[in-house]
């Protein structure tokens, strides 16, 4: 254990941290357990000290939900553990894993595959835990819907095993709390899927210019597509298309040949501004390494960042208008937005996570010098103000509740969750959310 004040614990404390415009939270201490019986240990020895607790996963929340002032930082980095049962599909996983980087390629070897976060370096615990938008969520569903069972540390330091018959409780509030969990998660156990056969995707590029039209398009037409696709609208500057910033319209069919592909991808041969198109691509094969490739590039390690996010609804008339700031005015060259397709919604099974829209918008805003932090956090602030009206909540894995207040969970799930904490954790051992979150959106 490395305490606040001694050599390495500066390191220690933002160590995987993603997101380098670091906090300046300082923890009482961090510890790095090697074994699940370490974890126990490190839990008892907080509650003995009367010190909380704050969980380290992958480190890839934007708020560096982690690092927690006078807690005791739990580092899960040193668990690695990844076994799958060829029998059942069921992997057995560490929660520090990397989804893309590590779990993917090590299930493609068996012909498995698991819906991970698009980002390759994201680790599967906070992911998981906030509910896991990852590969084609329109089709597939949450990550989280594939966790058959935790094993977790519980505030009275006893690890337990949770799933639909027991400790269901646990199992809930694992499936979406975020890191509101009561406790530490030590062994996700995830039901994988076969590996689609086929993968090629669909990409049009288009000037700003058609912003209103493509996307007004897209809007009253992605509801149709098959579930197959996954649909990412985003703005991003690409120099080798174009030195301004264009919009993608891009289709990702995840099926079993060539000729599925093609015809899932149809739709988008409709576009009415397709003439106008400075790049299109139809029904072109692609692997899902090249996919996590192109991801990476997007989400490169050490920079400075600010993210924030909505679930939108609405008519086109009423949410195209408001998210033109968000894409038509990047504060620099890396930043990008994304519109990410989750329609037609389907019914959430009984979990914690329960907000979802049929549109989910994200900004990405990343920088290098402290020099610009003022300037980007202030383009984002107003990027999402413009989309209040139309904003019903947000995801918490885009989010920062210490800069802005939105609604996360239905107000059912919020209820059932403090009905957990008072059972599991009345003493609050384990820190909660950041900002004191009351799970409403600020404007209301």
């Amino acid at each position: 254990m490395l305490r606040q004040g001694e050599p390495g614990f500066e390191e220690a404390r933002v160590d995987r941290i993603f997101n380098r415009r670091l906090t300046d939270r300082q923890p009482a201490a961090v510890v790095r357990p090697a074994s699940e019986s370490e974890v126990v240990d490190a839990v008892r020895l907080a509650r003995s000290r009367g010190r909380q607790v704050a969980v380290r996963s992958g480190g890839h929340s934007w708020a560096q939900w982690s690092v927690r002032t006078d807690a005791l930082v739990i580092d899960l980095g040193g668990l690695r553990e990844m076994e799958l049962d060829e029998k059942t599909g069921i992997v057995r996983v560490s929660p520090s894993t990397k989804g893309g980087a590590e779990l993917a390629p090590y299930l493609a070897e068996s012909g498995r595959f698991f819906p991970g976060g698009h980002c390759p370096t994201v680790g599967v615990g906070g992911f998981l835990l906030q509910g896991g938008q990852g590969w084609n969520a329109r089709g597939w569903g949450w990550a989280a819907e594939y966790v058959v069972a935790v094993d977790v540390v519980t505030a009275s330091g006893e690890l337990v095993r949770a799933d639909a018959t027991q400790n269901s409780d646990l199992y809930w509030a694992a499936r979406g709390a975020g890191p509101g969990f009561p406790g530490v998660v030590t062994r996700f156990h995830l039901q994988t899927m076969p590996l689609p056969a086929h993968f090629a995707h669909t990409v049009q590029g288009f000037h700003l210019d058609d912003f209103d039209e493509v996307m007004t398009w897209l809007h009253d037409t992605h509801a149709s597509v098959a579930d197959t696709v996954e649909i990412v609208a985003l703005t991003k500057t690409d120099v080798g298309i174009s030195p301004d910033p264009i919009l993608l319209v891009t289709a990702l069919a995840m099926v079993e040949s060539r000729e599925e592909a093609d015809h899932a991808l149809a739709p988008f041969r409709a576009n009415p501004a397709l003439d106008r198109a400075v790049l299109v691509v139809d029904n072109q094969p692609t692997t899902p390494e090249a996919e996590r490739a192109r991801q990476l590039e997007d989400n490169p390690e050490g920079h400075r960042w600010a993210v924030d996010n909505a679930w939108l609804t609405g008519s086109a008339a009423e949410v195209v208008p408001a998210m033109r700031r968000a894409y038509t005015t990047l504060p620099n060259a890396q930043a990008f937005t994304i519109w990410f397709s989750m329609a037609p919604l389907r019914e959430l099974p009984d979990m914690a996570f329960s907000m979802q829209s049929e549109i989910y918008l994200a900004s990405y805003v990343l920088w290098e010098s402290p020099a610009d932090d003022e300037r980007c956090i202030s383009w984002l602030a107003d990027a999402m103000r413009d989309l209040e009206p139309v904003t019903v909540g947000q995801y918490l894995g885009d989010s920062d509740h210490t800069r802005r207040q939105v609604k996360f969970m239905s107000d059912d799930a919020w209820d059932r969750l403090q009905k957990v904490y008072a059972e599991r954790d009345p003493d609050r051992l384990f820190v909660g959310y950041l900002g004191d979150s009351v799970n409403a959106n600020h404007w209301a």
